[in-house]
């Protein structure tokens, strides 16, 4: 298994490109269920988690090319040629809970879906019942059998079109609002889903499934109207820039002093981060100024010398990400001050606090509140990575603490980041995975 053994101190300098988002590919790569005709994407980052849902839909009968693979990267072609194949199967949903993706869209085009129940990161409960009432509400059978989500279209063949309420105890939900709209496309008649999520990777999903003959319109908006269609054809779709990829960069300019210039950045996605940017003294310059609606700008990042402390709160989008947490409560160690840091959309998502407590930190939880009093410096340990936004604010906080950090399972990390330890070696980093078994036993 890997780990990652990094000496920290070292000032990043340099430049960078964000690369394509997960979050958005996934539902993206699961929306080609709805055709048999091909779907191109391009600017397909490189994952451990894209990989895994390429491998599912193969197993659906998915045919899958690649066009190009460049530093901007894969271009990939996918085909729904073989409608025979309805069961996503346990050993590959487990990897990665946005596999539930294919529910949607499998039950449309094809009129029956079977998916295991979803694995992902240990964090806490996602249930996903909301998913299932929002299929339901279109009119779909829904059952539960040896833990695999079993879902059949009303006897037409057909879903039908309906009024959808999406909101949950903490908020709407991202994944079940992708499902639905896309299972809606294919459906007769109108279906309006309210209290939708409102992230950017949703606008992407209709920004695609409109290339492909849909009717979406709202998306980003708390109310999504969809206009049932017969069939959708195939279309050509450039992926969006990774929000929490440049936020998590951008905090590794500010935690060691030091200065990137960063191309590709989405900064109307990170109107949330970028505010608490401005209390803590992380300064984000557009390089070309600002522009309306810029989701690829180029920005440089700086900060002050001594950060001060902040209060953040996670809520669904437009607020701040609760996929930066983590790596903001890494930042906020070494603000002068008290921070507070609450986490509104998932409670338990604090398995980096004891970690971080490890590395010198000051932390005191309380429920779904984190309060940080900062320190003078941060100092380095064996710590475990946990999940993939936690493995981040560990290497982050490793690349401003004194000494010597070992993050072991970084194949957390590997699911949401890109080579995450070459890219910032070329910042300046002193960073390298290594195999964890030719490790020390007190590392």
């Amino acid at each position: 298994m890997d780990a990652f053994v990094i000496q920290g101190g070292n000032r990043l300098k340099g430049r960078l490109r964000i690369n394509g988002s997960k979050n958005a590919s996934l539902p993206l790569m699961a929306a080609t269920l709805l055709t048999d005709q091909p779907v191109h994407l391009k600017g397909v980052p490189r994952l451990a988690d894209i990989a895994n849902l390429r491998r599912l839909l193969a197993e659906l009968g998915v045919s899958q090319g690649e066009l190009a693979s460049n530093d901007q990267g894969l271009d990939l072609s996918f085909r729904a040629d073989d409608a025979s194949k309805c069961h996503a199967p346990y050993d590959i949903v487990r990897t990665m809970r946005a596999s539930i993706c294919v529910l949607g869209p499998m039950l449309a085009r094809r009129g029956q879906a079977r998916v295991s129940m979803p694995g992902g990161c240990a964090f806490g409960d996602r249930p996903v019942d909301l998913h299932l009432r929002g299929l339901r509400a279109l009119g779909a059978h829904i059952t539960l059998e040896q833990g695999d989500i079993v879902a059949h279209a009303p006897v037409s063949g057909r879903l039908k079109g309906a009024r959808v309420f999406l909101g949950g105890p903490f908020g709407s939900t991202v994944l079940g609002t992708a499902n639905v709209m896309s299972a809606a496309t294919l459906a007769e008649g109108v279906t309006v889903i309210e209290c939708a999520a409102c992230e950017p990777e949703i606008v992407d999903l209709a920004d695609l499934l409109n290339k492909m003959g849909a009717h979406v319109r709202g998306a980003g908006t708390p109310r999504v109207i969809i206009e049932g269609v017969k069939e959708l054809h195939g279309a050509t779709h450039q992926v969006i820039a990774d929000r929490i990829e440049a936020g998590t960069y951008m905090m590794a300019a500010a935690i060691t002093n030091g200065n990137l210039t960063i191309d590709n950045v989405p900064l109307d996605a990170l109107m949330a981060l970028n505010d608490v940017f401005e209390h803590v003294g992380v300064h984000v310059r557009a390089v070309d100024g600002v522009k309306p609606d810029s989701m690829s700008a180029t920005v440089e990042v700086s900060s002050d010398r001594v950060l001060r402390a902040a209060h953040v709160t996670t809520q669904p989008h437009p607020g701040f990400p609760t996929d930066l947490q983590a790596q903001t409560m890494a930042l906020l160690t070494l603000a002068h001050g008290n921070s507070v840091i609450t986490e509104r959309i998932y409670q338990e998502r604090f398995l980096h606090v004891a970690e971080l407590s490890r590395m010198g930190a000051q932390l005191f939880r309380q429920g779904p509140t984190v309060v940080v009093s900062g320190v003078r410096e941060l100092v380095g340990a064996p710590v475990m990575a946990s999940d993939l936004r936690a493995s981040a604010s560990l290497i982050l906080a490793g690349l401003a603490a004194n000494g010597r950090t070992v993050v072991r399972r970084v194949y957390h990390l590997d699911r949401g980041y890109e080579k995450m330890e070459e890219r910032l070696k070329s910042l300046g980093a002193d960073i390298a995975r290594v195999d964890d078994r030719d490790l020390p036993s007190d590392e």
